[in-house]
């Protein structure tokens, strides 16, 4: 048994033992992915963490995710296996922020994407994930609204709906940076791909897309659809689950340079020794937790399409 077998059979022993669900986000590194419970979006996988009697939750992804795990299951303990995993978009929004961007807009509602910090939902009417955004804007029925914090899904959303948006300018760097340059240049190469791309993902960039869809969005597409190849314009780490979950499919990256230095710093050590130590905890305040959690209901009660 070489090491990483050694490392892969000390963590699930651990993990039974200690009553332990391992989490792992669809741009996490493939041995993480492999070796998860459960795999997908950030708030998916909360909720569905959240019926099971796990006692634990090991969260492979970034700080706000396991936030969310805190949020909606605060009966078990949340490990974050690396501490400093954050994610640039959640920190370009404060909830001292967003009440000064609701006295700029009296009475219009907040939606706020789910990639945003527990203090930030709190401070929101209703959350929303990249899949369910449309929706949730239509359904409050307001005529102007405030998104937060990604201008490029609020952006998109605009594209859909005939509210006016008010959007904070938030963005991912990692879908933000993709040019239409390069994702032409994948196109050139791949003349027969289809094209996914993530709404996080530039307006100009979406417009060349045959598909937009959410992480959870491109695998089920993916999944039903006849093409054999497709350009995915979102993290590199969601090849790994296309290509597991499509054998004989063909998956390219839009860009080599779409890769979240964040996303990547969780690996089966780390994994061993958040087990191990039980440590670094993160715990919502229960204040913050009930508002953050209110706006998190609030969104599971839309209808879906």
């Amino acid at each position: 048994m070489n090491q990483k077998e050694e490392l892969i059979v000390r963590i699930k022993d651990l993990a039974r033992e200690k009553n332990a669900i391992i989490l792992a986000h669809n741009y996490q590194v493939p041995e993480v992915q492999d070796i998860a419970d459960l795999t997908g979006d950030s708030l998916a996988l909360s909720i569905q963490a959240s019926k099971t009697d796990a006692a634990m939750i090991i969260f492979c992804g970034v700080h706000f995710m396991a936030e969310a795990a805190s949020i909606v299951c605060p009966d078990k303990k949340v490990i974050i296996p690396v501490e400093d995993a954050g994610c640039a978009m959640a920190d370009m929004l404060t909830a001292e922020q967003l009440r000064g961007l609701k006295k700029e807009h009296p009475g219009a509602p907040v939606v706020t994407y789910v990639n945003s910090s527990a203090e930030v939902k709190a401070e929101s009417d209703i959350c929303c994930t990249s899949a369910n955004a449309v929706q949730v804007v239509k359904w409050t029925g307001a005529r102007e609204v405030i998104m937060t914090p990604d201008r490029n899904l609020a952006a998109w959303v605009r594209r859909h709906t005939d509210q006016v948006i008010h959007a904070w300018d938030g963005y991912c760097p990692i879908h933000d940076d993709l040019s239409v340059v390069e994702l032409k240049k994948a196109m050139a190469e791949h003349p027969d791909a289809v094209v996914m791309a993530h709404p996080e993902c530039t307006e100009q960039v979406l417009e060349l897309a045959d598909v937009v869809r959410s992480t959870s969005g491109m695998l089920d597409y993916a999944k039903s659809s006849s093409a054999e190849e497709f350009i995915v314009a979102t993290e590199n780490g969601l090849i790994h689950a296309l290509e597991k979950e499509n054998p004989g499919k063909r998956f390219f990256f839009a860009s080599a340079n779409m890769i979240c230095k964040d996303m990547k710093k969780t690996g089966l050590p780390e994994i061993l020794k958040a087990l191990e130590d039980e440590t670094p905890e993160v715990k919502v305040p229960e204040d913050i937790r009930i508002k953050a959690y209110r706006a998190v209901d609030r969104m599971l009660q839309v209808p879906r399409d």
